[in-house]
């Protein structure tokens, strides 16, 4: 219950300790949301059938947490959080671009899920206390949301591991009681009404829905391990425990939309809602808790990466008071969105699938780096944590910007003001297609980004193989 004193400093040797199977809980803890159900509908929306919708989700939740998994290893080799590491491929200066976009992205969740967390609270406490007034009932909701998503964050990294671990045992429990009383309205009935680019724009689809969200946060849980720990076993707990979960309920959802294509229809637009009303009100407390439990575990994780974002901005403050400052800009979004605006939450959300995209480009970037570090010889160093060296490196920011404008011209929106910025790569028949509907920009920035920075940087890899060789 002490208060974590680290910011973005390599965590020291004599604090560092746990096994790579740790890192399981905070990432399944953070993935259990029943917004997991609504996924399943949505891909099953791009004309899968069961089987197809079922394999594509699961190979995009794989692939994108593998991502996630590798940007986890460098935390674990270095002691130092994600966006602070940037600074490798990007320069001290340079990397203030992606650490703000991050910052922006963890901070913009934050609101989103403690905004969802309050709305189902309130909707499921309308029948549990039919008196109590809507207001009321979302403003409670929403105060104790917040403040346990702050507090806990204060405290950083230490009670992040442990609540994350009785999250995921509480909600594997209710989830499963959750599946058997919903388990006859589950069928088979769906057929596949699309050809092999709706198998490629489901795994795509899959891709941008989960992982490539949390790639700017991976290597912030892992740097307490020890730097002795296996690179292959911790990017596959992080993998297994940011994948495995959501693909229960990704099936859960498929399955949904086969047996019962009205309710299904509904959970897509407010899951938490529609599947609560499916309920028999003895479990609505149960179910209350998982709902909620659920969109503060991810919040809990987005508010302490962004105190770390923060950090890795140059802003001179310590960590627990940046998320404090992050914690009164998500009540002030938070607010917006529950009582002042009726619009805001669908333009906000286009926003932040842009902000994906560059996110997808950083993070190809950040492993090719990482992988040319390994390739030379060297390490990450405390050089990282100071002004020193380039304050730029022009070839990671030049490949950041280049692959982040490809993979925003070929993403849609179905915000008016936004499509008229982005999409500007696709045809209006594409934009209708399967791909336009997956958002295909946000994986084509990650190839783009990966291949450019990959044969910018192959002369400089070349030289220092050389330069070990006559050295030997």
């Amino acid at each position: 219950m002490a208060v974590e004193q680290n910011g973005i400093n390599a965590v020291p040797e004599a604090e560092r300790h746990g096994r790579p199977g740790d890192l399981f809980w905070p990432w399944a803890g953070s993935n259990l949301s029943l917004f997991g159900v609504a996924f399943g509908v949505y891909i099953v929306g791009l004309g899968l059938g069961v089987i197809p919708a079922i394999i594509t989700g699961a190979v995009g939740y794989a692939l994108s947490f593998l991502l996630v998994g590798l940007v986890a290893v460098a935390g674990t080799r270095s002691g130092v959080p994600t966006m602070t590491l940037g600074r490798a491929p990007f320069g001290y200066q340079g990397n203030k671009l992606p650490a703000t976009l991050s910052y922006i992205s963890n901070v913009g969740w934050e609101i989103v899920l403690v905004t969802l967390s309050a709305q189902s609270g309130a909707a499921i406490l309308a029948r549990l206390a039919p008196g109590l007034p809507r207001t009321t009932a979302t403003a409670l909701c929403f105060a104790v949301a917040a403040l346990v998503v702050i507090a806990v964050g204060v405290y950083g990294h230490a009670l992040i591991m442990v609540v994350q671990r009785y999250l995921t045992y509480a909600f594997v429990v209710l989830t499963v009681v959750y599946m058997a009383l919903m388990a006859p309205r589950l069928g088979v009935s769906l057929e596949t009404t699309t050809g092999a680019g709706g198998w490629i724009g489901g795994i795509i689809f899959a891709m941008t829905l989960l992982g490539l969200g949390w790639v700017n946060c991976g290597a912030d849980y892992s740097r307490y391990l020890p730097a002795r720990s296996s690179g292959r076993a911790v990017a596959f707990w992080t993998m297994l425990g940011g994948a495995l979960p959501p693909m229960v309920l990704l099936v859960f959802g498929v399955l949904l939309a086969g047996g019962d294509p009205k309710l299904a229809e509904a959970a897509g637009g407010d899951p938490v809602a529609a599947l609560a009303g499916a309920l028999p009100t003895w479990f609505l407390l149960p179910y209350l808790l998982t709902a909620i439990g659920g969109f503060l575990a991810g919040a809990i994780m987005d508010i302490y990466s962004s105190g770390l974002s923060m950090l890795a901005l140059g802003v001179p403050v310590r960590r627990h008071l940046a998320v404090l400052i992050d914690g009164v800009l998500m009540v002030l979004g938070g607010y917006y969105l529950l009582f002042v605006s009726d619009s805001f939450f669908g333009t906000f959300q286009a926003f932040l699938a842009i902000v994906g995209v560059v996110m997808a480009a950083w993070v190809a970037i950040f492993l090719v780096d990482m992988w040319r570090l390994r390739d030379g010889g060297r390490a990450y160093d405390e050089s990282l944590l100071r002004p020193g060296g380039p304050a730029v490196n022009w070839t990671g920011v030049a490949t950041l910007v280049v692959a982040s404008v490809v993979g925003m011209g070929l993403i849609t929106s179905a915000d008016e003001n936004i499509a008229k910025v982005v999409g500007f790569l696709m045809s209006e028949e594409l934009k209708g297609s399967t791909f336009g509907a997956a958002n295909i920009g946000v994986v084509i920035a990650l190839v783009v980004a990966g291949v450019l920075y990959f044969a910018a940087t192959a002369p400089a890899g070349a030289r220092r193989r050389a330069a070990g060789r006559t050295g030997a």
